[in-house]
């Protein structure tokens, strides 16, 4: 039977491998799990509580006696399943032992990247959160394909922060912070308290990931962009005790906190792209870039270079000439594609593809503006262009 009332808010924390792992002695760290835990099982007393783990990989590195993560793609896939089991057994019985219950949740970026799934994916947690379940989040390693994979999952937090339209999402991690310079290199290196703007930041983010985990303080600042372009507020934290979880959530001044853009009262389906994960970058004439900020829609012809290698129907960044990032969106055609038509007119399609496409390489509907200096937005808005490119198929259906 399902409880009555819900929790208005959602709290999604994130977990390290190194922090689910003793650094010297290469076991669970027990005690810290089991304070990681107790802390969720206080923040689910007045907010939905999610848990994105990592550790799948670490945990079957573990359960087979190996020292350090394998570089074979299917090799990290079979540990995953060695040790997904192991992680949700001490999960389970950890929650069990306070009362509480958890579900175990596998996504991929495919799952996230697809709106019909994305959508169904809300309807299961909110199903999860009205039975009182915690949801314990993790990629689903052994079946992700190497170009659709969310590449650690600070990135896969922020995208669950942002569909489930979370409050906070906490970054548990082995640094107390993000900090002016690599707090292990420079003795000067100060903590920042507070990010207002994380796309002004000027910091050394070169620290790696540990030998079990993935991730590093430059993977935390992009999920930080995802997030708080979401309108989600991110904290970045010590895992050396989990109950910070708990000195967040109250306000208090600890770690580094990164606040939420405001929305602007942005539509559902645009909050979606806006919390995906764009990875490379298309790059505009002066005239398409205006047409963007004025909210049309993109064509070839405005395209002046294709930067990676990309399927189509995945979220690509739209930078101007000068490489600042304008919007993100999903494209309708894959970068082999454009590199084709960039320069072209759409009518031109049938003829270099040998097939018809969409008549946009992304329609206004699925491309979100980014927040950026006004003063940059007045100068591109201001510029003359001979390929300004409009849009005038007001009737065409969106592809």
């Amino acid at each position: 039977e399902s409880k009555d009332v819900v929790a208005t808010s959602t709290v999604v924390i994130k977990v390290g491998t190194s922090s689910l792992v003793d650094q010297t002695t290469g076991n669970p760290a027990l005690s810290k799990i089991a304070a990681l835990i107790e802390a969720i099982c206080e923040v689910k007393k007045k907010s939905n509580a999610v848990l994105v783990t990592s550790g799948a990989v670490g945990f079957g590195c573990l359960a087979l006696g190996l020292k350090e993560r394998p570089r074979g793609v299917q090799m990290k896939q079979a540990l995953a399943a060695v040790g997904q089991a192991k992680l949700m057994e001490l999960y389970g019985r950890m929650f069990n032992s306070l009362g509480e219950s958890c579900a175990q949740v596998l996504l991929t970026y495919e799952n996230l990247g697809n709106r019909s799934q994305h959508l169904n994916a809300i309807n299961t947690f909110d199903a999860l959160f009205k039975l009182g379940v915690v949801p314990i989040v993790n990629e689903n390693d052994t079946v992700a394909v190497e170009e659709l994979r969310f590449g650690d999952n600070d990135c896969l937090s922020a995208m669950v922060a942002s569909m489930l339209r979370a409050k906070d999402l906490i970054i548990l991690t082995d640094v107390d912070g993000l900090y002016t310079a690599n707090p292990q290199k420079d003795p000067n290196a100060k903590r920042i308290a507070v990010v207002e703007d994380i796309d002004s930041l000027n910091v050394d983010v070169s620290s790696k990931g540990s030998s079990l985990g993935t991730g590093g303080m430059a993977t935390k600042l992009t999920a930080g962009r995802l997030a708080t372009s979401s309108g989600v507020q991110m904290s970045i934290v010590s895992a050396a005790d989990p109950g910070i979880i708990l000195k967040v959530l109250e306000g208090q001044s600890v770690g580094t906190l990164f606040k939420a853009r405001n929305l602007k009262n942005r539509k559902s389906h645009k909050r979606w792209i806006a919390g995906l994960p764009a990875r490379q970058r298309i790059f505009l004439d002066d005239g398409a870039a205006r047409a963007i900020l004025k909210k049309k829609s993109l064509y070839a012809a405005g395209i002046t270079k294709v930067e990676g290698n990309f399927p189509a129907n995945v979220a690509v960044t739209l930078c101007d000439c000068k490489g600042r990032p304008l919007a993100q969106g999903l494209t309708n055609y894959s970068s082999m594609e454009l590199n084709l038509l960039k320069g072209k007119q759409m009518s031109a399609v049938n003829d270099i593809l040998g097939y018809h496409g969409s008549d946009y390489v992304m329609y206004r509907g699925n491309i979100v503006l980014l927040e950026f200096d006004k003063n940059e937005q007045k100068e591109l808005l201001s510029l003359k262009s001979s390929s300004d490119v409009m849009d005038t198929k007001k009737n065409t259906t969106p592809h």
